[in-house]
Parts: C-alpha cells; structure tokens; sequence
C-alpha cells in the first residue's frame, strides 16, 4: 500500500511564493533585513502555536478544586495567544515572507519542545506553561533589539506590546504556582 502525504499540495501553478522566502516587502525593508526579521518573527509564531496548543490542551484537561479559575484563565490566554499570532503572521507577510504554519515549518524554527501528549497534574502543567512564557518573553526581547537595530519601528513596537501581554500572563501563572495556591496531594 502506498504511502499519502499528510500535506495538500494544489500544485506549483497556484503557488504564489515559495515557503521560507521572502520577496520585495510592502514596507520596502531592504531583502536582508525582511529577511532576518522575518526569520525571528517565524521563530515567535513556531514558540506561539506550541503555547497555545499545549495552554489549550492544559484547559480541556483541568480539573481539582482550582479548576474554575484556573480554566477561566487558560481559556482567556489562549485566546490572547491567538491575537498575538495573528498580529505577528500580518506582519511577517508584510515584510514579504511566508508565515510559519504547519509541523514542518513550526519544528524548523520552534524555541521550545513539544509537550508530550500525556495528562498531567495542574502544578506541573501550569509549571511548563510558564516556562514556555519566559522562554518567548527571552526570545521576543531580543528581537525587540534586532528590530530596533534595523530601525523597523513598527516591528518593535508590535513585539513590545505583546511582550506586555505575554509577561502579565506569566505573572499571573505565577501567582497561581505560589505556595499556598493549588491543592497538593501530599
């Protein structure tokens, strides 16, 4: 029997750019620099779609006595994951490359692993969530930095803003992990 590629390919003749190319920009960046930010904004969207779909299986699987607003919390972050994605996808065909989507390209430039598809508790689970929240806070500060070197204000800008958004969220997951919050078994 054979094989069936998982991905749909409606064939060269509808393509219209290659994926991880960047062509001539709207904003008219020099193609080296599209090109560099371009790679870094990838490399968020590869970090985004991982958290959220780790975030978003963590509140299909939530429960204990904290499971209300804990829920609550992953099902409004998620969503606010989501914005962020969108936002950053804009402007990476704004810049004139192809968004990262899909396992390829996400495993190509992914800042983080992939959490294994088992349950968890929610202490260790709300553990790797805020962990793959500072290691995006890490990477989008220094590509705040590699913006602003290449004087591409609005990218900067934009990374700033959700920066803000991505470190109130960890906040409050770590007000959630304090010591005297969650039930412990022990």
């Amino acid at each position: 029997m054979a094989s069936t590629p998982h991905l749909r390919n409606p064939g060269a003749e509808h393509r219209r750019q290659e994926w991880d190319t960047v062509r001539a920009n709207e904003v008219r960046l020099e193609p080296a620099v599209a090109e560099r930010l371009v790679t870094a904004l990838n490399a968020e969207l590869s970090g985004l779609y991982l958290l959220f779909n780790q975030v978003r299986k963590h509140y299909w699987t939530i429960d204990g006595a904290e499971w209300h607003d804990v829920a609550t919390f992953l099902e409004s972050a998620a969503d606010r994951l989501t914005e962020i994605t969108d936002d950053i996808a804009i402007r990476v065909h704004a810049l004139g490359g192809v968004p990262v989507c899909g396992p390829m390209g996400i495993r190509q430039h992914a800042p983080m692993h992939i959490e294994t598809p088992h349950r968890f508790d929610v202490r260790s689970s709300l553990e790797r969530d805020l962990d793959g929240y500072a290691t995006l806070a890490v990477q989008i500060r220094d590509h705040v930095e590699l913006a602003e070197q290449f004087q591409d204000k609005t990218t900067s800008e934009l990374l700033c803003v959700h920066l803000k958004t991505l470190e109130g969220d960890a906040h409050t997951l770590q007000r959630f992990l304090a010591d005297d919050t969650l039930v412990r078994n022990d």
